[in-house]
């Protein structure tokens, strides 16, 4: 792999693969993914696309509806952006091959949550798969594009106040690329609760790396817990799209009764207010899951429409056409994320972030159903107007040195979580005189269960102050491993070979790391907001306030703060 790129592109779904497509031809790209099979959340998702195609519907309507979803956080101008630049994506998809679902020679549309037309475009239920395939097929056309799988980012490389390029991981190196500019497309970070519908390596790296290299964060509060995951015994928590309730499919309690009933939009009100109804439900119950009746589709529709969402039931021994399927609500997106401007660049020179990743002003305090995929396309497709560094030279000579084998000690022990997940349950004694994959997993469910027991759909102020306390310890023990210190401090004019019994641990002990500065950052976000508002619900501030109309900003090295809806798109001005 060479040493200098214009461009290096960092996650290799929907939005890192739009990305490349929408950079200038001219420009020399690379483009990273830390996994190697096609494992990124954007493939995952079912439900579909939002743009108005439909005579009937209307660029008013989808902002009108965007913003009430967004519940008073979403920025105007972005939204604005979105809505209007949608129906061109959705032409540039067709023109890539994308294979929407046909209503004869139209495009067939269904209806989501919180929609007050039918405009979600569809290929069955597994429309994030279908656009990642029609990209992929794109993005190997493309010329000057180099893509390199398997290699991990690590951090950023940030030089006299810009982005210079990254470090990486790739096989037994640690080594610095140089680009003129950097594009976050990491995805997101639901991995970090224990009921998600993301995959393992949704660990929230890109905003981990751009606010240790001293970007700008927002709204880190704001996590989207999807209603409809399926629940069963040490089965994956599958994602049971929002578009069989939208066909007509019911939600129902242990008695049968709808749990839904008091909301508004019943079924199909917001999904902040339907996951609270249903965890209440659940609670108010003692049950651990809920039930969705999809039987009022009718056998045929389902057959035709959700596919995917009925092979998946059936390999696990549940039949949807003969009765109701457990279901609970699970983290599903994250709305923070690292702040952008409309050309989706970064508070940090030379750092772009497209997708989860970002947070654009679109999603505001909760997410429009199937906005987040036209979300990727639309503010990747602003990455044509990319500046790149003006100072951008040839890289400087390198020099290689080997770690030493066995240097895994600590200086000091690292904290595990237990007990009702809010606090420390002191030492933990294996992880303080060896790491090993399975010490390492350990924390990480441990980790995951803190933080559902925590910052999970309903949250206290006391539970997140001890909660944001023990992973705060943590951190720091985690900090002083050896072989993390030494990648973390390694020159850009330095590259860095592992002994093999350090490369099988280096990966899991990032992603470890990466975890707990997420999980940090959103508990500090959660305890700093004192209000309830979209995705973010206290139990002991349930209403939300006026004055809390503004962003959560997190900065390193800065106390956390708020600005005001307008000042979160002047990066680019």
């Amino acid at each position: 792999m060479a040493t200098t790129w214009d461009v290096v592109v960092v996650g290799g779904g929907a939005a890192g693969l739009m990305a490349c497509l929408e950079l200038p031809s001219e420009l020399r790209v690379l483009l990273l993914s830390k996994e190697r099979g096609p494992r990124s959340a954007s493939r995952w998702a079912q439900g579909g696309i939002a743009a108005v195609t439909r005579p009937e519907d209307s660029f008013a309507s989808h902002r009108e509806d965007t913003l009430k979803a967004g519940a008073g956080l979403c920025d105007p101008a972005a939204v604005e952006l979105l809505v209007h630049e949608a129906p061109r994506c959705v032409e540039r998809l067709l023109q890539l091959g994308m294979d929407f679902d046909r209503d004869g020679a139209s495009l067939s549309t269904t209806l989501e949550a919180a929609h007050s037309h039918r405009r979600v475009l569809h290929a069955q239920d597994r429309t994030g798969g279908a656009l990642v395939d029609a990209l992929e097929r794109a993005v190997e056309r493309r010329a000057l594009l180099v893509r390199c799988q398997g290699v991990m980012a690590l951090q950023l490389w940030v030089e006299a106040g810009r982005c210079q390029g990254l470090q990486v991981l790739e096989g037994d190196q640690v080594r610095w690329l140089r680009a003129g500019a950097v594009v976050l497309a990491s995805g997101g970070g639901g991995h970090l609760f224990e009921k998600t519908t993301n995959p393992s390596q949704a660990t929230g790296d890109g905003v981990g790396m751009a606010w240790r290299a001293g970007a700008q964060v927002r709204d880190l509060e704001f996590v989207q817990f999807h209603p409809t995951a399926l629940m069963l015994p040490g089965a994956p928590h599958f994602l049971i799209s929002e578009a069989v309730r939208g066909e007509g499919a019911k939600l129902l309690d242990r008695q049968g009764r709808s749990p839904v009933r008091a909301l508004a939009g019943g079924d199909l009100a917001p999904r902040d207010q339907v996951s609270r109804a249903l965890v209440r439900t659940m609670h108010e119950q003692g049950v651990d899951h809920l039930w969705l009746d999809l039987r009022p589709i009718g056998g045929a529709r389902m057959e035709k429409q959700f596919p995917t969402i009925l092979a998946r039931c059936r390999q696990l021994g549940l039949e949807p056409a003969d009765t109701p399927i457990p279901i609970a609500p699970a983290a599903h997106y994250w709305m923070g994320g690292v702040s952008t401007d409309l050309n989706a660049a970064t508070s940090l020179t030379g750092l772009y972030a497209v997708g989860e990743v970002a947070c654009t002003g679109v999603h505001g305090a909760n997410r429009l159903a199937s906005n987040s995929l036209m979300e990727c396309l639309v503010f990747a497709r602003q990455l044509s107007r990319i500046q790149l560094n003006d100072t951008f030279t040839a890289p400087r000579p390198v020099t290689a040195r080997s770690g030493a084998p066995g240097a895994m000690l600590f200086s000091g022990s690292v904290g595990s979580f237990g007990g009702n997940g809010a606090g420390p349950a002191g030492v933990s004694p294996e992880l303080s005189r060896s790491v090993s994959a399975e010490t390492i997993a350990a924390q990480v469910a441990s980790l995951r269960r803190h933080c559902w027991r925590v910052a999970g759909v309903e949250r206290r102020g006391t539970a997140l102050r001890q909660g944001l306390a023990a992973i705060q310890e943590q951190r720091s023990a985690m900090e002083r491993l050896a072989l993390l210190a030494e990648v973390a401090q390694l020159a850009p004019s330095d590259q860095l070979e592992l002994p093999a019994d350090q490369l099988g641990l280096i990966r899991p002990l990032q992603d470890l790391l990466r975890q707990l500065e997420l999980g940090e950052l959103l508990m500090e976000a959660a305890l700093f907001r004192t209000e309830s508002r979209g995705g973010h619900f206290r139990t002991d501030c349930p209403g939300s306030q006026p004055f809390w109309q503004r962003h959560t900003v997190q900065q390193q090295g800065q106390t956390i703060s708020t600005a005001p809806l307008a000042k979160a798109l002047a990066f680019g001005s």
